[in-house]
């Protein structure tokens, strides 16, 4: 019998995979100090039981750190086996050394999740895939295209043309175009410093074409909206984006509100800022993907044959 409980982060997230899953979210109650410093516990028994922890490590770090003392508490409660359920994986950014004396934050979390306790790890479209490999333990690398390739075949595809906002997401992007039997077009941007752009220019035809710029997460949108505008710039007639992950920081939702975005597509591994919202915005969930997974695992069935779109 799994057993799925949920750090303060992702508890609507936790709640929909749960009763998706056909039950209920354990309950944990979070204590915190006066000097910010917090505990958690399990309020349930666990022990010889299968447990299944969801949440998304986005900032602050106190999520991180939630999730690692919820994985610490379940092992220590004798669970049998521990699923970390991370939609959204924080720190994937930092991958590898590309500058002297780094860290390579995103190994160094995958070091912190084995060392706390976890068996296996599911989680979604991660910045590079080739952080699956820093995990001695088994990865489910579930694809949001799972969602968002239906969503774009209910559009009109006599015109539409996928586009990457950097060359880093090529591989993704060509992936969408040959499932939708369409054209790609790329953004090329030039950096100084993380998050300001220098320079961008359009590799591909782009002229008359309906653009779906695709990208694994939106941080502050500066990127994605000066792509769109470089797009119609170059002829398309519409531009909308499918972002799976809704980082959204700094003064993402007033750059998207102010764009010549139709619309930014993305998930729900990160909960929105409500009162920052705007119409641009529609949320696909993925939830029972996460819930089909878990279903398949303690089945023993195929994850792959039943559930990806890569």
């Amino acid at each position: 019998m799994l057993k799925i409980l949920a750090g303060s982060a992702s508890q609507s997230f936790g709640q929909k995979v749960a009763q998706t899953f056909g039950g209920e979210l354990v309950p944990v109650k979070t204590t915190r100090f006066s000097d910010g410093e917090f505990t958690v516990s399990i309020e349930e028994t666990i022990r010889g039981k299968e447990v299944a922890i969801v949440q998304s490590t986005f900032p602050p770090t106190d999520n991180l750190m939630e999730l690692l003392l919820l994985i610490d508490a379940a092992k220590r409660a004798s669970a049998k086996r521990i699923i970390a359920v991370i939609p959204y994986f924080g720190f994937a950014r930092q991958d590898r050394k590309d500058k002297p004396r780094v860290a390579i934050g995103a190994k160094l979390v995958a070091n912190l999740l084995i060392a706390a306790g976890i068996d296996r790890l599911i989680t979604m479209d991660l910045h590079a895939d080739q952080i699956q490999g820093f995990f001695e333990i088994p990865v489910d690398h579930l694809y949001a295209s799972t969602v968002f390739v239906p969503y774009l075949e209910s559009l009109d595809r006599k015109n539409l043309c996928i586009a990457t906002p950097d060359t880093g997401g090529t591989k993704r992007a060509n992936s969408y175009a040959k499932l939708l039997g369409v054209d790609m077009a790329i953004c090329y941007k030039q950096r100084k410093v993380a998050n300001e752009i220098e320079s961008m220019t359009v590799i591909g035809d782009v002229d008359g074409k309906d653009v779906v710029l695709v990208d694994d997460m939106c941080d502050t949108a500066g990127t994605l909206t000066k792509a769109a505008a470089l797009m119609l710039e170059h002829g398309a007639r519409t531009v909308r984006a499918i972002c799976t992950h809704p980082v959204l920081s700094g003064p993402a939702y007033e750059r998207i509100a102010n764009s010549v975005l139709t619309e930014l597509v993305v998930t729900d591994s990160i909960p929105l800022k409500q009162d920052q919202n705007t119409g641009k915005i529609k949320v696909l969930p993925v939830h029972e993907l996460f819930a089909e997974t878990l279903t398949c695992l303690v089945e023993n069935r195929s994850i792959s044959d039943t559930l990806l779109i890569h």
